[in-house]
């Protein structure tokens, strides 16, 4: 990208600017809480994407009673750390509020929070011609702004900074932006924190696809992005082999080898440890890149995740990946790695969300959930429902149950085996 960032905000010009309306870290005494360091890798501290949105469009937000049956819940699967995603709506602070009110209710409840402050190009989401060489300044700013703000307000819940979310990777064509904007919101974070401005153990990152992270193509492997691994505090990177079943199926369909003398249920098993090889395969490309340039730097996954439901890709016209047994597979799969090896992994997600495909209401974007809309587990969480971790909890009014009524034989007559390679 030839030129890009020329126009973009020079960094001392961003300090003064944004200095203007940032927060002093507060002096008050914080409850007792831990680090970034010490959460991160930490494996009795489960990591999760949240999103609370039930409705069929974000203009629905929900209430802080509503998130505080959510954080519960999440809370009895054993999570303690969450990540959101943007500071343009009131969910993510309201999401702050509600861990606030539980803290208040329960001295002994305990959530920290990965907090997004999205980024975008000129022109995203508009009916302009997104401009990938620039960005949109006054957003990118006001979701800097907001961030060092909660950031100071709620020391004991925001642990991390996530500039940006798959904001550098080439096919997020709405919104894309080069390394060097990531760069600079993370340079006056990192600054913020040198000064007294931000809690001196908050740590900053952005959470992009593993490619952007030098992982894939030699069109990422910019000198910025060598700058901005420097500069974060660690790396969040994405893997999604659930997409690549579509878009990537040579690691997905069944070999010559499992044509014959394999049951269907066998070759599903195989495949979805090919998936969970696929996703470590990727973990270790960025890996390699990024050690590099700092051996030292810990590397995290900020999202991964399978879709339990689709009708196009990914289902039984498609690839015949969605369905919720692999899902658990591949969920207890990423769950044991990480885990053995000290590495978060911000599963995605823990509810299922409509608003994503509001016009197709079994696109596979709607179903990446553990949990269903109305508060059914999924087969990767019967067994916590077996064990009465959910018991006295609700959402919506409705008790945690499991999907298909716990029947493992009705589970498994919508599971299909992958296509044979041809």
């Amino acid at each position: 990208m030839k030129g890009a960032g020329r126009r973009i905000l020079g960094f001392g010009a961003l300090v003064a600017l944004l200095m203007l309306s940032s927060c002093t870290a507060t002096n008050e005494p914080m409850a007792m809480s831990k680090s970034a360091k010490e959460i991160l890798g930490n494996p009795e501290y489960r990591a999760i994407s949240y999103g609370g949105y039930r409705g069929k469009n974000r203009d629905e937000q929900p209430s802080i009673e509503e998130l505080k049956e959510d954080l519960k819940i999440m809370s009895a699967m054993g999570v303690r750390l969450l990540r959101t995603y943007n500071l343009q709506l009131p969910h993510a602070p309201n999401v702050l509020k509600a861990i606030k009110a539980l803290k208040e209710e329960d001295s002994s409840f305990e959530m920290y929070v990965m907090l997004g402050a999205w980024i975008d190009c000129q022109g995203a989401w508009t009916s302009e011609a997104p401009d990938h060489t620039k960005e949109s300044e006054e957003n990118n700013t006001s979701e800097i702004q907001k961030a060092v703000r909660y950031a100071n307000e709620y020391p004991d819940i925001v642990k991390i900074i996530a500039v940006g979310n798959e904001a550098m990777v080439h096919w997020a064509a709405s919104y894309f932006v080069h390394p060097s904007v990531i760069l600079k919101y993370v340079n006056y974070l990192q600054e913020l924190k040198r000064m007294g401005k931000l809690p001196a153990d908050l740590w900053v990152t952005s959470s992009d696809n593993f490619a952007s992270w030098g992982g894939g193509e030699d069109a990422y492997h910019l000198r910025e992005l060598e700058e901005l691994i420097k500069a974060v505090d660690y790396v969040s990177m994405h893997t999604y082999p659930f997409h690549d079943t579509h878009y990537n199926s040579a690691f997905w369909e069944s070999p010559a080898d499992e044509a014959n003398g394999f049951s269907d249920h066998d070759r599903v098993l195989m495949a979805m440890q090919r998936a969970a090889f696929y996703a470590q395969g990727q973990y270790e490309s960025v890996k390699a890149y990024v050690h590099g340039i700092a051996p030292e730097k810990p590397i995290h996954i900020g999202e991964t995740g399978w879709s339990s439901i689709s009708v196009g890709f990914y289902g039984n016209s498609g690839s015949f990946a969605a369905d919720e047994y692999k899902q658990a597979i591949y969920h207890n799969a990423m769950r044991e790695w990480t885990d053995a090896e000290g590495i978060s992994c911000f599963y995605f997600e823990a509810f299922d969300e409509q608003w994503k495909d509001p016009n197709h209401s079994e696109g596979s974007e709607n179903h990446f959930g553990l949990i269903t809309l109305d508060g059914q587990a999924k087969y990767g969480l019967w067994d916590l429902v077996d064990e009465g971790v959910f018991e006295g909890l609700s959402r919506g009014g409705q008790e945690i149950t499991k999907t298909f009524e716990g029947d493992t034989t009705a589970l498994l007559q919508t599971v299909s085996a992958p296509k044979r390679r041809r």
